[in-house]
């Protein structure tokens, strides 16, 4: 059975025939209830200290929860994000590939047409030119056409 120290003060001890000397018992009640108080005190206190470290550990428990959940999360945002860069950077360099291509498709075509365009140029100054060769009189008639023309 356990007592507390109320109790103990309280407690009032069998007279036998021979009895006991009230004074020394009294006095050493009176010690165990004041030890035992200060125990008991003491106690209180360490159930009290307890019940704060364990409500404690309870909220370190949850925010170190908290910090896994966030640390998983910030990893996997980093990691998507790395995904996503790496995918746009795939498609901007095959756009890029893809518009050089065409940039290059467009100056061949661009060559070829001034190719064929040089070849039209030089077709119509060959057509001219033969023109105006037929159109002038051979040097001999020039000559004569020239003298008659000084004779008259």
């Amino acid at each position: 059975m356990s007592y507390t120290p109320v109790e103990i003060r309280h407690l009032k001890l069998r007279r036998g025939l021979l009895g006991y000397r009230r004074g020394g018992v009294d006095a050493v009640l009176e010690e165990v209830a004041d030890s035992f108080e200060n125990v008991w005190r003491d106690r209180a206190d360490l159930q009290d200290r307890v019940e704060h470290l364990d409500s404690e550990l309870v909220r370190h428990r949850e925010l170190e929860a908290l910090l896994r959940t966030t640390l998983v999360s910030a990893e996997r945002a980093a990691h998507d994000l790395r995904d996503q860069a790496k995918h746009d950077s795939d498609r901007i360099l095959a756009e890029a590939r893809a518009e050089a291509r065409a940039i290059l498709r467009e100056a061949g075509s661009e060559g070829e047409r001034l190719r064929v365009e040089a070849t039209r140029v030089r077709a119509l100054l060959g057509a001219a030119l033969e023109v105006v060769r037929d159109a002038e009189p051979a040097p001999d008639e020039a000559e004569g056409k020239t003298a008659g023309v000084r004779a008259a």
